[in-house]
């Protein structure tokens, strides 16, 4: 199995610009395969949890609701 790891480095590189950018690429989903959308999203999904001001905007790309745990 494949495991896909994103590095602090990307996280705390990345802008509001570079954010925006890959939320394009993301609802265009034109990628050349699977994986590299899984990239995308995965490299989204980090920086919702470590660097959510970048991410409000986008973050029903990711399909995160809040839910109840009662």
């Amino acid at each position: 199995m494949l495991s896909v790891h994103v590095s602090q480095e990307a996280v705390s590189e990345m802008t509001p610009d570079t954010v925006e950018e890959l939320a394009r690429r993301l609802e265009a989903d034109a990628y050349d395969n699977a994986f590299e959308g899984l990239q995308d999203w995965h490299l989204l999904r980090a920086l919702a949890f470590q660097r959510p001001e970048l991410v409000e905007s986008y973050v029903y790309l990711l399909d995160l609701e809040p839910y109840d745990e009662s």
